[in-house]
């Protein structure tokens, strides 16, 4: 697989343009980057979260944290890490850990870091480990249109 056919229908349906990125196998999103020789901050990366019984996603750069009291403090309540098996129940058609950020393609709320607003061009995953997907910043605010933009991250 290269590309979820879940992302791939939603990317097509808006009508917006996109390239695939191969890079070596890799784990964890800063890997990615590496691998994939893209800046931290341009590598947009999903963090799954539950607050209250339901799923949302909050999308900051690979090389951020979510800072979870911030998140709390943004919501109005508390939030906890999404487990493996939940992540497998909302990207079926993923490999575990390679979560696109594009929440809306999934069905659930997003919440997006200012700081991926305003890029010259944005990566992410594609549903693997071994493709990434290149968008223009201005593609990226399309795909971001109906997220919430927050400061919930904390640079590495």
């Amino acid at each position: 697989m290269s590309i979820s056919c879940t992302l791939e229908s939603y990317l097509e349906e808006h009508r917006i343009d996109f390239t695939l990125v191969r890079h070596p196998h890799t784990g964890a999103s800063m890997d990615t980057a590496q691998a994939a020789h893209v800046p931290g901050d341009r590598l947009a990366k999903g963090v799954v979260v539950n607050q209250d019984g339901h799923s949302l996603l909050v999308v900051v750069p690979s090389d951020y944290h979510v800072h979870l009291g911030r998140l709390h403090e943004h919501l109005g309540e508390a939030v906890g890490l999404a487990t493996e098996a939940e992540l497998a129940g909302l990207f079926p058609d993923c490999e575990p850990g390679a979560v696109p950020p594009v929440g809306a393609a999934f069905g659930l709320r997003t919440l997006v870091d200012r700081h991926l607003m305003s890029l010259p061009e944005v990566y992410f995953e594609s549903g693997d480990h071994e493709h990434l997907v290149k968008i223009s910043g201005a593609g990226f605010a399309d795909l971001m249109r109906a997220a919430e933009l927050v400061d919930v991250g904390r640079h590495i």
